[in-house]
Parts: structure tokens; sequence; C-alpha cells
């Protein structure tokens, strides 16, 4: 019997200098959506991607296009390779819904391309506007964890998978949940090198711009479900997509959760799709008997032709 497949999207900080530049040179399909990108936004992002430097690339209005790009040429490349490759189900991880949603055929390529990168800017003047940041909390009981967000102030912001939850919020009050997480026996509470809280109530400023980017795309119902990351559920047709692309601009990113959904509904391969294999370390310490493949370059790319090649 097939597997049920799923592909997975990565999002903001998979970003990685160099990444896709031994696809752009190896494969012309590659080459052609790098250079297209270009003509796309009006700027040479391939070069960013490739070259970096990191300053440049990890700026928001930067990398959350890049790994869009980059993603998507994972994609193409997988489907270039495999032709019959059947999947039934997509997701991501925060900017990664976006690029979910674009594989399943809910927006276009250039829409996409261009959806990241305006994403990219708003989020960027909201944490202009604001002082915040995220921190990663190993180890600690989601009950405990609650309980010491309410104490500080601050907010879950990516519920990735047991054990390992990120915060957001005020720098100093996110500062001091890392103290207190400690103390409540979490094995290490990191504050991380992001621009602002994404994920918390401090990207409020970013919500009504995003609904007028969305609004001004076209949008289709998807063509295999892709899970929402402030419900855990599917999507239902474009408008409620443009509501709960709004609404994840503020809420926690329910990766776990989505993963879940996915097993219940007897999903046991997933494939990860860009830069970094994030994702397919959550999947893995979420269910450990699941097939977890990854498109991350050339060797993991024949890899995982060769293993779905093998592996109806």
């Amino acid at each position: 019997m097939m597997q049920k497949t799923a592909l997975l999207f990565a999002g903001q900080g998979a970003q990685c200098a160099g990444m896709g530049r031994d696809w752009a040179v190896q494969f012309p399909t590659a080459k052609a959506l790098f250079d297209r990108s270009g003509q796309v936004l009006g700027f040479d992002l391939a070069r960013i991607c490739f070259e970096g430097p990191d300053t440049e690339l990890t700026r928001t209005e930067n990398a959350q296009p890049a790994i869009f790009l980059t993603s998507w040429v994972a994609f193409q490349l997988l489907r270039e390779r495999v032709p019959d490759i059947v999947f039934q189900a997509t997701t991501g991880l925060s900017l990664g819904e976006v690029t979910a949603l674009a594989a399943a055929g809910a927006l276009s390529f250039e829409d996409g391309l261009k959806a990241a990168r305006q994403r990219g800017l708003f989020m960027q003047e909201a944490c202009e506007q604001t002082h915040g940041t995220m921190a990663a909390v190993l180890g600690l009981e989601m009950s405990v964890l609650r309980e010491v967000c309410a104490a500080a102030d601050v907010e879950t912001a990516n519920l990735n998978c047991p054990g390992q939850i990120v915060i957001s919020g005020e720098s100093a009050k996110v500062a001091a949940a890392c103290e207190l997480a400690k103390a409540k026996g979490a094995k290490r509470a990191v504050l991380l090198p992001v621009a602002g809280a994404y994920h918390s109530r401090l990207m409020a400023g970013a919500q009504s711009k995003v609904r007028g980017m969305l609004d001004a795309l076209a949008l289709n119902p998807p063509s295999v479900p892709v899970i929402s990351n402030v419900t855990a559920w599917p999507h239902g047709g474009p408008e409620e997509i443009r509501q709960a692309l709004v609404a994840q601009v503020v809420s926690p990113v329910r990766f776990e959760d989505s993963i879940r959904y996915l097993l219940a509904q007897g999903f046991t391969r997933f494939i990860e799709l860009g830069p970094g294999t994030a994702l397919s370390g959550f999947v893995k310490r979420i269910e450990k008997t699941v097939t977890i493949l990854n498109v991350a370059d050339v060797p993991s790319l024949e890899s995982t032709v060769t293993a779905l090649s093998t592996n109806s």
C-alpha cells in the first residue's frame, strides 16, 4: 500500500549563505528559478542566497523570500527527478506555511515569492518599532512553561516538539522568563539571535499590512490539505487562508500539533524541502517510527530520489 506522504517547509532561521548554489550549478531548472526571482523582485536575491553575507541574508526581508525560493527550488527538483511523486498534504513552520500553500497550488510561485518578501518587510518594520526577542526553552513541561510565561508576561511562539518550545516577548521579560524557566527545572533556556518577538502581540503592527497584501493575491483552494500553523487543522478556502495567515503573525506556531494531526490521519512519510533539517529533527522527536527524508542540497536530493524510487 502506498505510504501517505506530507511535505514540510522551513521557516526563518533555516537560511545559510551558499544555500541552493550547488543546485543552480548542476540543474538548469534551479538556475532558471533563481534567475526568475531577480526578475520578480527587482533585485539579485540569488546572489544573497549563494554568497551572503550573513548580515544581509539574515535580514527578515531577505531571509523570508530566500528561504521560500530555495524551498521551492527543492520542491521543483524533486518533482523533476521523481515525476510520479504523490503527496497528500503539506505544512510549514511560520514562513514555511506560505511555501506549503504554493506547493499545494493555492498561490503561484511568483505571488508566493512576492508575499514572502512583503511579509518579511512588514515584520521587520514591526521589529524596529518594538524591543522584543525570543528564546528556546528545552526540557520543561508545557504546563509549567505556561505558568512561567504568565508570570513573566511573555508568550509561547513555536510549539516545535516535545521538550522544545520557543517563547517571545519584550526583551527584558524574555530574559526574566529564561531565568524563571531554569529555576523551574528547564534543561536550557537560550536567547535566540532574532530581530524581534515573532508570533507575539508585539507583531500586531504588521497584521493590517499582511492583510492588505493577502487581499491583493489571487488564492485558490489547495489541491491537498495544507495544515494551518494557527489551528493545526487543514486550511479551508481562500478567505479562511487569508484570515489564518493574518492571525499567524501574532499566534503560536503549532508545529507539533500539526504533525500529530497528520500522524492521526495515517501519514508515515515526511519530506522536508529547503535549507536545513530542523523540521526533520522535530518530527523524529514527535514520532520515531515514521520515514523522514529531506532535500537540502545535492547529496540529500540524490538520497531522497533513491529512497523514493525503491519505496512506493
